[in-house]
């Protein structure tokens, strides 16, 4: 969780002199995809106005088109990782973002998510992260699908964050996993059987609220 927030708002945080409504809104005006109004956005997601602006601002300053392709999105995102390969996590957190699977990522899609991240309730942060894991989609997580997220976990954070990996650590990562999550033995974890071992596990839910005040 910690990955996928503290990246994905360093850049937004760097704030730029204050404008008027009237700026903002002709700045809007000027890219190939306009995002829906500052009233709509403030009214679907948690962030206030102001904060809103402050988001676009950065999101603008990477992609001045508007629309984030999942190429520039895995550049942008590499960079907090230089000494990590973090294509394949991207590729992961890139579809999670792209809601309606359109294979771009546009404001809105940007800061729904980042909402619900930064400052949703705990079963939208999990619901998030369960669908994160579910590379598939079909409503469970499996053995090979968590096994290709820590794979890319592990190769995001590099050599030397892990020098001494063993090569069988994602298989044992995995399987504490499931002998946490699966609770029935059915070995596929469901969206309640993620939700419920969260919520039982203290650090789990002490990393949810890490990032609630970041913007």
């Amino acid at each position: 969780m910690g990955a996928v927030v503290g990246t994905l708002t360093m850049q937004t945080k760097q704030r730029r002199p204050s404008r008027d409504k009237a700026d903002d809104d002709l700045e809007m005006t000027m890219v190939c995809h306009r995002p829906e109004g500052l009233d709509q956005l403030e009214a679907q997601t948690n962030f206030s106005k102001r904060e809103l602006q402050v988001l676009y601002r950065g999101f603008k300053n990477e992609c001045p088109s508007g629309i984030v392709n999942e190429e520039t999105f895995k550049q942008i995102y590499s960079q907090f990782f230089p000494h990590g390969d973090a294509s394949t996590y991207a590729h992961y957190l890139f579809n999670a973002f792209d809601a309606g699977h359109t294979g771009s990522i546009k404001f809105e899609d940007f800061v729904t998510a980042l909402s619900i991240l930064l400052r949703g309730s705990v079963t939208e942060k999990l619901q998030w992260t369960f669908n994160l894991y579910d590379i598939n989609r079909d409503g469970y997580i499996n053995k090979e699908e968590m096994t290709d997220i820590v794979r890319a976990i592990y190769d995001m954070m590099g050599k030397y964050t892990y020098p001494v990996l063993k090569t069988d650590a994602p298989k044992q990562h995995v399987d504490a996993f499931f002998q946490k999550m699966d609770k029935n033995r059915d070995g596929v974890v469901t969206l309640d059987e993620f939700i419920l071992s969260c919520q039982e596990d203290e650090n789990i839910m002490r990393s949810l609220q890490l990032f609630e005040n970041v913007i």
